[in-house]
Formats: structure tokens, C-alpha cells, sequence
């Protein structure tokens, strides 16, 4: 995948905007962002419960991972260049519903 792709994904959903996230890339819900470009050009941050983060880097660690600035909070660092585009599409969902109104959610069947 491509950090274009992962934007295209997120802006599919309804009330997502391009903003940016402490001067970096970002799609963002009612001002919140939920993936953000990673400080190198190789990955992304994605919001996700820290349950979440420890079931994904476990289970797929090629992909998902974290540095020590994460450790501790509701985010992970995906590579874009073995993330799988439908595991993602499912899961950039998720981190927007996090963030979403009631409304949206309800747009979007969820």
C-alpha cells in the first residue's frame, strides 16, 4: 500500500478531512485525527484500543509495531509496504468510528 491509498480509504467515510496532525499528513473526523503519516515515509499511525495494538503487533508483527513514544497509548505504527489492503480498510474504519458522531456512524451502517 501507498500513504495515498490509506487517504483515499479514509476519506471514504463520512465527515473524514485532510488536515494535518503535529505539522504531519493526517485524515481526521470532527477535528480528531485517526491515521497520520509516520514520521519516516514507510508507515502510518492508526488509532486503535490498546488491546487492539497488542493483538495486531502479535499477530502480525511484519506490519504493525511500535516505538517507545507509542508504548502505553491508543495507537500503532503500520508499514505500508506489507499491509494488507483489507485488513486496513477494516481497520482505518474502525480507528474513524473511535472518533466518529452517532450520525456518522449511523451513515456509514455501523
Amino acid at each position: 500500500m501507498t500513504w495515498d491509498d490509506v487517504v483515499k480509504l479514509a476519506l471514504a467515510l463520512p465527515g473524514a478531512t485532510r488536515g494535518t496532525s503535529y505539522g504531519r499528513d493526517a485524515v481526521l473526523v470532527r477535528g480528531k485525527m485517526f491515521v497520520v503519516i509516520g514520521k519516516e515515509p514507510d508507515h502510518f499511525v492508526l488509532r486503535a484500543g490498546l488491546d487492539e495494538v497488542e493483538m495486531l503487533i502479535a499477530t502480525d508483527p511484519a506490519c504493525f509495531f511500535q516505538t517507545p513514544h507509542y508504548v502505553g497509548w491508543p495507537a500503532v505504527l503500520a508499514r505500508l509496504a506489507t499491509a494488507d489492503p483489507e485488513r486496513m480498510a477494516v481497520l482505518v474504519e474502525r480507528a474513524w468510528a473511535g472518533h466518529a458522531s452517532v450520525g456518522q456512524r449511523k451513515a456509514r451502517g455501523l
